[in-house]
């Protein structure tokens, strides 16, 4: 599951801003995958890998964790499909 980590001291907003700036263009070796996650003040987060790890859930609607589990359940069949068969 996504964790909850972040500094309680800095309001949402400048942790937002923080993470932002951290991962905010898109991964330099094409290969690997990122995701944009629309948060509830409106803001997107561009985001790839372990930076999955430091988001504040505090920051992500309802609808948006929705779409998160229909997505994780999507790649976990594209994953199964694409995983080579021992044979």
């Amino acid at each position: 599951g996504i964790q909850q980590t972040g500094s309680r001291t800095l309001p949402a907003s400048a942790r937002v801003q923080g993470m932002l700036k951290r991962s905010k263009s898109v991964p330099q070796h094409k290969s690997v995958p990122f995701v944009n996650i629309p948060l509830a003040d409106g803001q997107t987060l561009c985001t790839a890998g372990g930076d999955l790890r430091n988001i504040d859930v505090q920051l992500l609607n309802q609808d948006t964790v929705q779409h998160i589990h229909n997505l994780v359940s999507e790649l976990t069949v594209l994953c199964g499909k694409a995983t080579p068969k021992p044979t």
